[in-house]
């Protein structure tokens, strides 16, 4: 029998040569084909805005609609909420809904920012407790403004305790239940942004401190009190959310332009 029927080398049973003479395996998976650049979502400066721009549409414009009504709060007497409601219920409709807007836009920050800190080179867990926290804060947000717009129901604005009810939930998942996961998000993006440099210290270290605040207007739920820890935390976080947007960088820095940059700063 003629021996090259057995060789491995044959036609038949031939398998690819690498470069270095060796078998080459075939389990490879196929990375991205060369000159295609990562997809890592929608810019995020316009989504932060887009975001802050519509809550704070939501604070102000009402305003202007009611002729200087305020939004009252749940600690005012029950006279002044129930009779805002009914004389100015189109106003509340109106925040309620740019409220909802703005929780859409949120959620895509938290999303994108995330998989920004991945590309950048975090594996710790710090962008996945900031997802989460800027989910929570959407999911928040959208139930606050589902509550406002109940309040808004002819038939709930016949009955002062329907009213007085929804406008608390409406308070607590628009207060608490919405700044203290915004609180995670800032962190998600401050503890990675200083650890790995891709923040300025000093903003970083703000995001710790609005974080920090955040975490503390816990406790306004059941210490009505510590309910002015809420707007002292949500604004800045809203400065702080848009500023990252724009100093966050979309590659890392080689180590050569470190240098460069460091030895340019001298």
């Amino acid at each position: 029998m003629n021996e090259n029927a057995y060789d491995t080398n044959s036609a038949v049973g031939q398998r690819p040569s690498g470069p270095s003479g060796g078998v080459q395996t075939l389990d490879r998976v196929p990375g991205p084909a060369p000159g295609r650049r990562p997809q890592d979502g929608p810019p995020l400066p316009p989504v932060a805005i887009a975001a802050v721009a519509l809550f704070m549409a939501s604070l102000v414009l009402p305003i202007v609609l009611g002729g200087g009504a305020v939004y009252p709060s749940p600690f005012a007497s029950g006279e002044e909420i129930v009779g805002y409601f009914r004389d100015h219920s189109d106003q509340v409709l109106v925040a309620s809904l740019l409220q909802f807007a703005a929780s859409l836009p949120l959620a895509v920050f938290a999303a994108v920012v995330s998989v920004r800190l991945n590309r950048l080179g975090v594996q710790a867990p710090g962008p996945r407790i900031g997802f989460a926290g800027g989910i929570l804060a959407a999911v928040a947000l959208a139930m606050s403004a589902g509550f406002s717009w109940a309040v808004t129901r002819p038939e709930v604005l016949a009955h002062e305790e329907l009213i007085r009810l929804l406008h608390d939930l409406a308070f607590v998942t628009g207060g608490a239940g919405f700044v203290v996961p915004l609180g995670l998000l800032v962190a998600g993006i401050a503890v990675p942004g200083l650890l790995a440099r891709l923040l300025p210290r000093w903003h970083a270290w703000a995001g710790l401190v609005i974080a920090a605040v955040a975490m503390v207007a816990t406790l306004s739920v059941a210490l009505p009190g510590l309910s002015i820890l809420l707007p002292i935390a949500r604004f800045p976080a809203f400065a702080w959310i848009v500023s990252a947007a724009f100093l966050l960088p979309r590659r890392r820095a080689r180590r050569g332009e470190i240098t460069a940059n460091q030895g340019s700063s001298r």
